[in-house]
């Protein structure tokens, strides 16, 4: 995510971590570097050039913190003006209205509206625990509504039915009168996209806004359209009170442009982010959390997070009661590790977050990816349950066996053993809280104020 925007500025910021002192030769060359960063990470001009100058403003009118050198001083006024470009803190959602409180989704075809309706209902479900009813408005394309009943059926939230041959505003008359009888905490309205904004889909969903009086009012958009998303958001701002937006494909988005052009272009906030196509990978937006990951400075909050939420609690206790008990970690707990581990994003998403890896080279990052768990996952399967719990069994006759029932090479077999002898020792430090407790004594080890913690 982000990853040219991220590349580009740690080398500038690395060129002027050095230097003694700043002055203004340094500052324009590192700015300049600045801007053809975010030019190229697709930032709007006018975003650019007003952080350009805030920058240098404040770079060169501050005066050095004694704890600080010059160069840390100017990442610190960098990193501060990123996450002012993007709305400074998080965005709830204001929900607390007499029931139900009515959410309006919109957006372009294409932006992963739909999709992100679900994953909204499953997060105000899930996490909020509200109880949840949804109706699709979109009786232009009739597989959207059938896909979103099945989307919102399969995370639990009720579904109100209608179909193509219905007028709009009928339909959403109906779901806000059904979500009062049954006592529905919020209303989520999906409705019509288009491949661009048109005075039809305007005028329609004005009527709807006007019928439903929404609290929130949310612009889906996606994220791999640059500023041209901020341009579309901006148009349909004029026409609705915008609440705020949902940018989608954030995952697949190398450059970032959309997430510091929105903010400045619309005056709304990024409320969500979508990070993936499951329909649990919606996150609330933070902005000093993205930054930090930007500038290779983790997001230790945010895994946390992911461990609380997606872990599998039930085998984490019964591990750590195992390991307190004195008993051996053995690969059958390896491998439910490694299950948890892809759960929660993976490998490449737990390197995000973590402060330093993402400065690791590029030829090192690439080796890291979720196709190491997946055929580690091979080879313990492999095995029978005999050598999964007695590992020290395995040798060259067995390690032959496994290689061949894997598809994989001795050396191989021998790698994920040499790894979990490591992770054996490594369960014994933190057999009083497993995965869960290490990221938090990495969060307390953290400096007061680490972005990210």
């Amino acid at each position: 995510m982000f990853d040219n925007l991220s590349h580009q500025l740690l080398r500038t910021l690395r060129n002027i971590r050095g230097r003694g002192r700043l002055s203004e030769d340094n500052i324009k060359d590192a700015l300049h570097e600045v801007r053809v960063a975010l030019l190229e990470a697709d930032v709007a001009l006018q975003v650019v050039r007003d952080f350009v100058s805030h920058v240098k403003e404040k770079a060169l009118g501050q005066e050095i913190n004694k704890s600080l050198t010059p160069g840390q001083e100017f990442i610190k006024i960098v990193r501060a003006e990123l996450v002012n470009a993007m709305g400074n803190e998080n965005s709830i959602l204001h929900l607390a209205v007499n029931p139900p409180a009515v959410v309006l989704m919109a957006g372009l075809q294409g932006a992963g509206k739909t999709t992100s309706v679900a994953k909204l209902a499953k997060y105000l479900h899930e996490k909020k625990k509200k109880k949840i009813l949804v109706v699709s408005a979109d009786i232009y394309r009739p597989a959207a509504i059938v896909q979103l009943k099945i989307l919102v059926e399969n995370v639990g939230v009720d579904f109100f039915p209608s179909n193509s041959g219905q007028k709009p505003i009928d339909i959403v008359n109906q779901a806000l009168i059904h979500a009062k009888l049954k006592l529905y905490d919020v209303l989520i309205v999906d409705t019509a996209g288009r491949l661009h904004v048109d005075e039809a889909m305007m005028a329609e969903i004005i009527d709807i806004y006007t019928v439903l009086k929404p609290v929130e009012i949310l612009f889906v958009v996606d994220a791999m359209t640059g500023q041209d998303a901020a341009n579309s958001a901006k148009i349909f701002n004029q026409a609705l009170p915008l609440t705020g937006v949902i940018l989608t494909k954030v995952d697949s988005d190398a450059r970032g442009g959309a997430a510091f052009s929105i903010r400045h272009i619309t005056g709304k906030p990024i409320k969500f982010i979508g990070v993936g196509e499951k329909t649990d990978a919606l996150e609330p937006f933070y902005p000093d959390r993205l930054v930090g990951r930007i500038l290779g400075m983790g997001d230790v909050l945010s895994l946390i997070e992911d461990l609380d939420s997606k872990l599998d609690h039930v085998k984490s206790e019964k591990l750590t009661s195992k390991l307190k008990k004195g008993d051996r970690f053995d690969l059958t707990d390896f491998l439910d590790q490694l299950k948890q581990l892809r759960s929660i994003g993976g490998i490449a998403s737990m390197m995000s977050k973590l402060p330093g890896l993402s400065q690791l080279p590029d030829n090192v990052r690439l080796r890291m990816d979720d196709t190491i768990l997946e055929r580690m996952e091979v080879i313990i399967n492999s095995m029978t349950i005999k050598e999964r719990s007695n590992p020290n069994i395995i040798k060259n006759s067995r390690k032959h066996r496994i290689a061949i029932g894997s598809g994989m090479k001795i050396q191989e077999v021998n790698r994920l053993l040499k790894q979990f002898d490591d992770m054996q020792r490594l369960m014994k430090k933190v057999k009083n809280g497993g995965m869960l407790k290490m990221m938090r004594n990495i969060k307390g080890m953290m400096p007061p104020g680490f972005p990210g913690c």
